[in-house]
């Protein structure tokens, strides 16, 4: 065995675990950013205590919006880190990971080593792979299984179109495990976020017709394959749509792919047809904030495309030739997709980064050999150094703004575990995440004239509300009532808040 091939496991090895601890940074001392990551964390809590790990729970009523793929992954690390929010971030910081493992793997198969690495490098300093590989949220998982999908999907392209002409047992032994991995990855993607993991179906596809390559069609099986995904989504999906008699289907799919398609959710993108007709160009304008700092290529990249058509990969004026049009379509699919979705939020075209960072690292790399200079190292460096630095100083020092957060902080040593809990005009999911790891009950919202009732019952209990409504409401407490306020920022809402919390231990 050639020392290369010794040390290249060492080297992988090293790529995931610094890529880990790079994505790891800050997760501990940032609390959970309202909404999504503390929805999912609580769920995956709320999973343990049921035993139930098919259909997920928040705050004690059905969460249906995500497949439970992430919630599995959050239990199983919590399960090693205990309940916190480090843990409910780390399995982000492992898909991410092993994307971009899986980056430089094929990168190397595609044009060597060192477009491998440069891709790897251009996905894991991209801006909006910093941001999501350290949340608490279902993307990092879907890119990773997308990914796999893709890659899998172009190896079965590649190896079926070289031996279209003399198709052997032997061949079809040596493309099974790809055929495999491919419809694998597409039920996993879609255990982690839904249907949009199948994009690299509709990758192969176009790229087929466009080739007008019928005969691979064969070598896809498309109907065993896809029968083979949906075998494996039903081990979970059957299970869950009888324990909810059905509605996973129709909130999962209906309300949130079919009704985000259509709709704006939670505010995110078009309410009306000409705001919609103005957002159509939104993520070709956003990517540069996303893809940041490599999106400054991008207009280099675009034109170097556009030029060329006919010479090869040696040639700086190349363009298109077959892997370049398939990572192109998986691209422009994704981005298509999410264009044309009403809903719309910056990270949605996170799936296409890998193939992005595939497409620029192999025209960059070569031109950059060639006139012996490139930027690239300096702006690996650069970006890493800021993104530490970014990690390490901001969290710990915005904390103080999240007033959920704090107000936990300041009132943990008078909770206790037997306390019934509710809020008034602030029912962010952060506040059922951070007082449930004291409380075993489960927050009650209500409205002010109940909110008096709710703390004039008897039993230990408390309550959330905002600073001037609690003035207006408890005026004159008892005196062994005990209260604490806090003030920061309501991240979901985009404005100050000011809390207080009422409690009573008797």
């Amino acid at each position: 065995m050639s020392q290369s091939r010794i040390e290249r496991p060492a080297k992988y090895a090293l790529l995931f675990f610094a890529c880990v601890l790079f994505h790891i940074l800050g997760t501990r001392s940032l609390p959970l950013i309202d909404r999504d990551e503390p929805r999912f964390a609580e769920a995956s809590r709320e999973m343990i205590e049921r035993g139930n790990y098919i259909v997920p729970y928040f705050n004690n009523q059905l969460r249906l919006d995500k497949p439970p793929l992430t919630y599995w992954a959050q239990v199983a690390s919590y399960r090693i880190f205990g309940e916190n929010d480090f843990a409910a971030r780390f399995p982000s910081a492992i898909a991410a990971a092993l994307t971009t493992l899986l980056i430089l793997v094929w990168g190397r198969r595609m044009g060597g080593e060192k477009l491998g690495w440069w891709a790897a490098i251009i996905f894991t300093l991209s801006l909006q792979t910093f941001v999501h590989a350290k949340a608490a949220v279902a993307d990092m998982w879907l890119v990773l299984f997308v990914t796999l999908a893709h890659w899998a999907g172009y190896e079965l392209l590649r190896d079926n179109a070289a031996n279209a002409e003399h198709r052997t047992s032997n061949i079809e032994h040596r493309t099974f495990p790809w055929w495999l991995i491919f419809y694998l990855s597409l039920a996993l993607g879609f255990l982690a976020k839904g249907p949009i993991a199948w994009t690299p179906l509709l990758t192969v596809a176009v790229v087929i017709i466009y080739t007008r390559d019928w005969p691979l069609i064969r070598g896809f099986k498309f109907i065993l394959g896809i029968l083979l995904t949906l075998v494996v989504v039903a081990l979970w999906g059957i299970p869950a749509l009888i324990q909810t008699h059905g509605e996973f289907l129709s909130v999962g799919i209906g309300r949130h792919v079919i009704g985000r398609s259509f709709t704006t959710m939670e505010g995110h993108g078009a309410s009306s047809l000409g705001m919609y007709l103005l957002l159509l160009p939104f993520y070709f304008v956003t990517v540069f904030i996303s893809f940041f700092p490599w999106s400054i290529k991008l207009p280099w990249l675009v034109r170097k495309l556009w030029r060329g058509r006919t010479a090869g990969i040696s040639d700086p004026g190349y363009n298109m030739d077959k892997l370049d049009q398939y990572l192109v379509t998986g691209i422009a699919i994704v981005f298509a997709i999410f264009t044309l979705v009403s809903t719309k939020l910056l990270h949605y075209t996170l799936p296409a980064f890998p193939l992005l960072a595939l497409l620029l690292a192999r025209h960059w790399q070569p031109a950059a050999a060639a006139t012996r200079r490139s930027s690239f190292a300096a702006m690996a460096v650069t970006t890493t150094c800021v993104w530490i630095a970014f990690a390490l100083v901001v969290p710990p020092t915005v904390a103080r703004f999240f007033p959920a957060y704090q107000l936990f902080q300041v009132s943990r040593g008078s909770l206790r575990p037997d306390m019934q809990f509710a809020s008034v005009e602030f029912q962010e999911p952060s506040l059922v995440w951070y007082f449930r790891s004291r409380v075993q009950g489960f927050l009650t919202p209500l409205n002010k004239r109940r909110g008096a009732e709710f703390m004039s019952a008897a039993g230990p209990r408390f309550i959330v509300l905002p600073t001037p409504v609690a003035g207006e409401l408890f005026a004159n407490p008892p005196e062994s009532w005990r209260f604490f306020t806090v003030s920061g920022f309501n991240i979901a809402k985009g404005k100050r808040v000011d809390l207080t919390i009422v409690l009573k231990r008797e």
